[in-house]
């Protein structure tokens, strides 16, 4: 069955049973390399997109529940950046892309696009999180390395860097 979805802006169509987990048609049809096979249990957040700016777990979410929602995935998260701050130009990275390479958050990347995902979802709802709602937000993604602190540092250096932009 063909199946349209909107993926990082554009229409795409593809060929799978709507039963079909939206990973599989990201990762396997449209060659997208941020959602990642994690537990499969839509437990770790590895597999995270976001659908309409809300975080869902693509592991377990079928082609089908999809319907018309922007899908917005690790690559598309500039562009998203730029759309929700009115920018001209879509930046190389989204702020909190670039702050998880300034504290060195990655490591083995398993969690990177999840915890990516969903600070991205955090930051483009609340300004100046605290620390608190940091860690409540982020609750349910997790890191095989433990760089929790380093994840709890790019985020609060992003929203530094977004609130100073505007």
């Amino acid at each position: 069955m063909t199946i349209t979805i909107k993926v990082n802006g554009a229409a795409r169509s593809v060929d799978a049973d709507p039963d079909t987990p939206l990973l599989y048609v990201l990762t396997n049809d449209l060659e997208l390399k941020g959602p990642r096979f994690g537990c499969g249990l839509a437990q770790c957040g590895s597999c995270s997109v976001l659908a309409d700016g809300v975080e869902i777990r693509s592991c377990q979410t079928p082609i089908s529940d999809v319907g018309q929602r922007a899908i917005t995935t690790l690559e598309g998260l500039p562009a998203l950046y730029a759309q929700q701050r009115k920018l001209p130009k879509a930046p190389d990275l989204h702020p909190l892309q670039q702050a998880f390479i300034d504290e060195q958050a990655l490591h083995c990347g398993y969690c990177y696009n999840g915890q990516t995902i969903k600070g991205a979802e955090l930051l483009s709802r609340t300004t100046s999180p605290t620390e608190a709602q940091i860690r409540d937000h982020m609750n349910g993604h997790l890191c095989r390395c433990g760089t929790y602190p380093r994840i709890m540092k790019s985020i609060q250096a992003a929203a530094a860097k977004m609130s100073k932009e505007g």
